[in-house]
């Protein structure tokens, strides 16, 4: 703990204290002059074996701090107001010549313990410590383990998917406070490693009372042994996830191809550009074979999507290795700036903004966008090299996002009329064999580009990404016209004739991540 010079006013001052693991006898004597001598005392929460025995050594009183469990959804939410109440008793206090305000919470301070964590980087306060045993040093007598030659990791049961990403074990999961974490802690497991009957875990449930139990559990049978509570952890002895695991493979793989295959050591930004291009398109393809099949995607289907996502995450992961070569950036400041990104447009989701249907978030994303990268049109961005049809229907999404409509379905009828009849006029003379005219008349031309344009806001209005449906149409004649010509002639049709896609089946996105 630390201590302000003799003779010098510290300022407002919170003193955190750790109640320890379990009862009153972990309880440090340094822990209770704390409080004895503190102008009021704060308990993050009452329901720890200790929490009795502040009482009778608090001669302001103890405050509880649960009730902001209660008023807030988050934990985040819920420490940082337990932190503005604790910084007001301590300015109050300091203000009123009473000395510090101590601030118990269970196991020591400086042990998974968030609140103390932004009680420390507060400026309006100055915050000492007073260590005490935490779960932690139970787990270890208990288990048998020394963490430092284990190599063990401790995460937090509420945040077990991000926390545990990328970890092969031991890990100390702390925070297990009911079943509903211990099942998330379960599924998010078998998400990252894939379900194994044979994995096992550990159970700690009130270590140092008197109904203490140290049970190994198969791993299906997590959150069905027992009932937990806030002094509830699991040791899981291994995990092996293939998604982080497999990423770290794959961002060592491209480093080495870049250093041991001359055709890797030879790539630039520039020279793979062509080859991001063609893996976004097969990948598209795979997409759109899958979307097409649905409800039931045949196992090619499915394995063809997987290939094709791959090779084009290979890609990203070259770009990124280039990068970091340069010093620009790595693959991890790739995916934080875009989970970090991704936070910031969904306030709610992670905020306190509301937004209940896809209208209302398409909207609410525009306006963060432009904000956050100082754009003033909701056209910036939006490349202009992009294919005719799918530039039409992303500036229309755009437009509607803010509420400015295009023409109504009177108007596209007039000007796909108007297209239609341009189009008639300047094939009067007749094309050439190979369907080639000389250039339109600029009347012309407008008059068609139009027509596809009011085609594009139709299709986008009822759902459909025209990009997509002209490139479904396109494959559906080529296929017709390779049957042609397999039968030595003959017409092939405009239409295909074939039953429209269910509904749904060619929506396009709502708008990415640009």
């Amino acid at each position: 703990m630390g201590g302000a010079r003799p003779g010098t006013d510290p300022g407002p001052t919170v003193v955190a204290v750790g109640l320890g693991p379990a009862g009153p006898e972990f309880v440090p004597p340094a822990v209770l002059d704390v409080v004895g001598s503190a102008a009021v005392c704060f308990a993050r929460t009452t329901r720890h074996p200790a929490a009795a025995l502040l009482a009778a050594h608090a001669p302001g009183g103890v405050v509880a701090l649960d009730h902001h469990y209660e008023a807030h959804d988050r934990f985040e939410d819920v420490y940082a107001a337990m932190v503005e109440e604790l910084v007001a008793a301590a300015i109050a206090a300091h203000g009123a010549g009473r000395g510090a305000v101590a601030y118990a919470v269970p196991g020591s301070p400086l042990v998974a313990e968030r609140s103390v964590t932004l009680l420390r980087a507060d400026p309006r306060v100055r915050t000492e410590v007073v260590p005490a045993l935490s779960f932690l040093d139970l787990a270890w007598a208990r288990l048998g383990v020394d963490p430092l030659e284990a190599g063990v990791r401790l995460v937090d049961g509420t945040d077990f998917a991000a926390g545990a990403a990328g970890e092969r074990g031991p890990l100390l999961v702390g925070q297990c406070h009911a079943r509903a974490v211990l099942s998330a802690v379960k599924l998010a497991a078998d998400d990252l490693a894939g379900e194994d009957a044979g994995r096992r875990a550990v159970l700690l449930h009130h270590l140092g009372l008197d109904d203490e139990r140290v049970v190994e559990v198969a791993w299906s049978e997590l959150d069905r042994t027992l009932e937990p509570d806030h002094l509830t952890s699991v040791w899981v002895p291994a995990l092996a996830p293939p998604v982080g695991a497999e990423l770290v493979a794959l961002d060592e793989l491209v480093r080495t191809l870049r250093q041991r295959c001359p055709w890797d050591r030879l790539q630039t930004h520039g020279s793979l550009g062509r080859h991001l291009l063609e893996e976004a398109y097969e990948a598209l393809d795979a997409v759109e074979a899958v979307a097409g099949a649905e409800p039931d995607v045949p196992p090619e289907a499915v394995a063809h999507l997987e290939e094709e996502l791959g090779d084009l995450l290979f890609q990203v992961y070259f770009h990124a290795r280039l990068a970091a070569e340069t010093g620009w950036f790595t693959m991890a400041d790739v995916a934080h700036a875009l989970r970090t990104k991704l936070v910031a447009r969904h306030p709610h989701v992670f905020g306190d903004a509301e937004a209940d249907t896809p209208e209302e978030v398409a909207a609410r994303w525009e306006v963060l966008k432009k904000a956050e990268k100082g754009r003033t049109s909701v056209t910036d961005g939006i490349p202009g090299a992009l294919p005719a049809l799918a530039l039409a229907a992303k500036l229309q999404r755009k437009a509607a996002s803010l509420g400015l409509e295009g023409p109504g379905a009177d108007e596209r009828r007039r000007l796909v009329d108007t297209g239609l009849a341009a189009l008639a006029r300047s094939q009067e003379g007749g094309p050439g064999a190979s369907g080639e005219t000389l250039e339109a008349p600029p009347a012309t031309v407008a008059a068609v580009g139009d027509l596809l344009f009011a085609l594009a806001d139709g299709a986008r209005q009822a759902g459909v990404d025209p990009e997509s449906a002209l490139r479904r149409a396109a494959l559906a004649f080529r296929d017709r016209l390779r049957a042609a010509e397999a039968a030595g002639g003959g017409t092939v049709t405009a239409a295909p004739g074939d039953p429209p896609a269910e509904d749904g089946a060619l929506r396009g996105p709502a708008g990415g991540t640009e």
